[in-house]
C-alpha cells in the first residue's frame, strides 16, 4: 500500500494524502520552506562553520572561543526547533510528520550542546 506523504498512513495508489488536514499541513511546510529557504541555509552555514571555528580559537583565548562556539550551536538549535526542514532523503523515508519531529529533537539535543560547551566555560576557567 501507498502511505501518506504527511503522516505515513495507509491509502489507495490514487491518492497523495489521507485527508484535507494532511494536504493543508504539508502544503504549508512548503510554502514556509520556499519562503524562508534562503534564510535558513544562511544562519546554518554560519552556525555550523562557527562551530569549529570557535573550538579552534578556544585553544588562543578561552572564553571568547568557547562563547562563539556555545552561541553558534544554540542559534543553530534554535533555528531547527522554529524552522525545522529536514532533508529530501529524510522526507522520503520517514514522511513529512516524523521529519519534522525528528529535526526538532535534534535542534533540542544542539541546544543542549551548547549549553554543554557554554558549562565548559567555567568549568576549565
Amino acid at each position: 500500500m501507498k502511505k501518506c506523504d504527511y503522516c505515513a498512513k495507509e491509502i489507495t495508489y490514487f491518492e497523495q494524502y489521507c485527508c484535507d488536514e494532511c494536504e493543508q499541513n504539508a502544503l504549508q511546510y512548503h510554502a514556509r520552506s520556499e519562503r524562508f529557504s534562503k534564510l535558513f541555509l544562511i544562519v546554518n552555514t554560519i552556525c555550523v562553520f562557527g562551530i569549529p571555528v570557535g573550538l579552534f580559537f578556544a585553544a588562543f583565548n578561552h572564553a571568547v572561543g568557547v562563547s562563539i562556539a556555545s552561541l553558534c550551536c544554540l542559534v543553530l538549535g534554535i533555528m531547527l526547533i522554529l524552522l525545522p526542514f529536514p532533508t529530501d532523503g529524510m522526507i522520503r523515508k520517514h514522511k513529512l510528520q516524523k521529519a519534522i519531529k525528528m529535526c526538532r529533537i535534534f535542534g533540542g539535543v544542539v541546544i543542549g550542546l551548547g549549553v554543554l560547551i557554554l558549562g565548559l566555560l567555567f568549568v576549565l576557567k
